[in-house]
């Protein structure tokens, strides 16, 4: 492809230009750049940085997507809408979303790959593009980009805090307020490297609205609805934690089984094998739709055998 620069454009960034140019993502358009892909006036140039002007030919080749190293896996996953630009995954407890150093396999990349056959190249490489994640151990809704359009638009909404989220937790005891907008900067733990904790060296903005929905005093937990305004890693788990209401099972941030008097509700906790959260709606504008689109799942079977119990034992 071969582009000649016009006036409007003068002393752009290099990178810039391209992004615009062949209607590809900033990061796409740098990294060709720094691949020896563009030339300027038929020098290859590698800095992104680089200021064009008016009259000169920039000339490059978008490589053909390569396919990507994690492997398609046949794992059953829940679907709840899918178009050309996105895909809305309710993802269950246990699953990793992305493959990472013990998780290579199971995750679901893993399975977005086999289900989906249209991805398109994302930054170079076809795979889906995952902007937002959720733990492992928690359940629910996940939107997830097929082509580095949808990725880039939906980023941009992410960092602008325009896309609705909302959960449902059970929390350990029972809150002294209603409601609260918790303002409680986290980041990676300054002892425990696993952990996230507001005691740490790299503090970043974290604000998670609650609200309580139902009080369960006699079993000690309470059931709440959270709003986020910010996307921090364990951010729900971790202000919950804060404020001595760990997550039903969420032994790591401070859950202990033993502050639940009633047997059967231990028993319960004991067995669903995830802490009490769950991602049930999720809102955003739609890339092609240009509109906000909604969904809502109902909780996961693990958290309404809590909430089944809990209301028969009222």
């Amino acid at each position: 492809m071969k582009f000649k620069v016009e006036e409007k454009h003068n002393k752009k960034r290099l990178d810039q230009f391209l992004s615009i140019i062949a209607e590809i993502s900033r990061n796409q358009a740098k990294l060709l750049i720094e691949d020896g892909e563009v030339s300027i006036n038929k020098e290859i140039v590698t800095k992104p940085s680089i200021k064009v002007k008016t009259g000169e030919i920039i000339a490059f080749e978008i490589p053909e997507p390569v396919p990507l190293e994690t492997k398609p896996e046949n794992i059953p996953i829940e679907i709840i809408y899918e178009d050309k630009d996105v895909i809305i995954v309710n993802k269950p407890a246990g699953m990793v979303v992305h493959p990472a150093p013990g998780h290579y396999t199971g995750t679901l990349v893993n399975a977005i790959l086999y289900h989906c056959k249209d991805l398109q190249g994302i930054n170079g490489t076809l795979r889906p593009g995952i902007v937002h994640r959720i733990d492992k151990d928690t359940a629910g809704l996940l939107v997830v980009a097929k082509n580095d359009n949808t990725q880039n638009f939906l980023i941009e909404q992410f960092k602008n805090r325009t896309v609705g989220r909302l959960y449902r937790a059970f929390i350990s005891g029972i809150p002294k307020k209603e409601k609260e907008r918790i303002v409680l900067p986290i980041g990676r733990d300054r002892f425990n490297r696993k952990k996230i904790s507001p005691n740490t060296t790299s503090p970043k903005e974290a604000i998670t609205n609650y609200k309580v929905i139902k009080k369960y005093e006699e079993l000690n937990f309470t059931d709440i609805k959270c709003k986020l305004e910010t996307g921090r890693t364990h951010q729900i788990r971790v202000h919950m934690s804060s404020m001595t209401h760990p997550l039903l099972g969420d032994e790591t941030y401070g859950f202990k089984l033993s502050k639940i008097k009633d047997e059967k509700l231990r028993k319960i906790i004991k067995k669903i094998n995830m802490h009490a959260l769950c991602a049930y709606y999720l809102s955003f504008k739609h890339p092609s739709k240009e509109k906000i689109v909604e969904f809502e799942i109902n909780l996961p079977n693990e958290m309404k055998k809590v909430l089944d119990y809990a209301n028969k034992k009222k």
